[in-house]
C-alpha cells in the first residue's frame, strides 16, 4: 500500500475507466438451445480475439430465440472505453448471425 500511496502523491497513478456494455440479442435461426450456444459461443469468441475484451452470455441461457452478452474493457481514458465499446456493439451490429435487439453501454471512473 506505502508504494501506491507514494506513486499516487508523485502524480503518476492514473485514474481507470471500466467500459461496460449488454447487448441483447435475437437469434432467428436458431431452432434448439444447442444452436443457439452455438452462434453465441462463435461471436464471443470472435469478440475476445479481435478486440481484447471480457466477454460472457448474461442472461437468456435457457432461451432458443434470445441472450444476453455482458462486455467489459479497461483503460486509462473514457474516450477509449468508449471507443472500444462502439466498435464492439458495430461489429455485433454488422455480424448478420444475431440481430442486436438493444444495448447499453456505461462508463465507470474510478481513482
Amino acid at each position: 500500500m506505502y508504494i501506491l500511496e507514494s506513486i499516487a502523491k508523485r502524480g503518476v497513478l492514473r485514474s481507470m475507466v471500466i467500459g461496460v456494455c449488454r447487448m441483447v440479442l435475437g437469434i432467428d435461426n436458431a431452432f434448439s438451445l444447442k444452436e443457439k450456444r452455438s452462434v453465441v459461443k462463435s461471436i464471443i469468441e470472435r469478440l475476445k480475439s479481435r478486440y481484447n475484451i471480457s466477454v460472457a452470455e448474461v442472461g437468456f441461457n435457457d432461451k432458443w430465440k434470445n441472450a444476453v452478452i455482458g462486455v467489459a474493457c479497461v483503460s486509462n481514458e473514457a474516450a477509449h472505453a468508449d471507443s472500444m465499446l462502439a466498435s464492439v456493439v458495430n461489429f455485433v451490429e454488422n455480424d448478420g448471425r444475431a440481430v442486436l435487439i438493444d444495448y447499453s453501454t456505461e462508463t465507470i471512473h474510478t481513482g
